[in-house]
């Protein structure tokens, strides 16, 4: 089964401002974030109950967190698997941040 991958307006947000801020000091790693995220997401519509459970917050089984390797850290990927057919994507932040904005 394949989920649609759908994007709140704060994910997209997060997803402008990470690759906003590496493009001002490397826009070619910027290109290959982006790429690296995107290869991420197609994952995710297959295989979204294999991301770890989200921490934190009470306890929701459908709510997940997936690591995107790119370089030494990478970034995370909040989601919410809202139904059979659909992956929710909440917030995204780079593996050094201390939390989702």
């Amino acid at each position: 089964m394949k989920y649609r991958v759908r994007f709140t307006p704060e994910a997209e947000d997060d997803l402008l401002r990470l690759f906003d801020h590496l493009a001002e000091q490397d826009l070619p790693a910027a290109v290959r974030a982006q790429a690296a995220i995107a290869k991420s997401m197609a994952f995710l519509e297959l295989f979204p109950f294999s991301c770890r459970k989200a921490q934190g917050g009470p306890p929701n089984p459908l709510l997940r967190e997936m690591i995107i390797p790119f370089g030494n850290a990478g970034y995370v990927a909040l989601f919410e698997i809202e139904d059979p057919g659909t992956v929710t994507l909440l917030a995204v932040r780079h593996q050094r941040e201390e939390d989702y904005h």
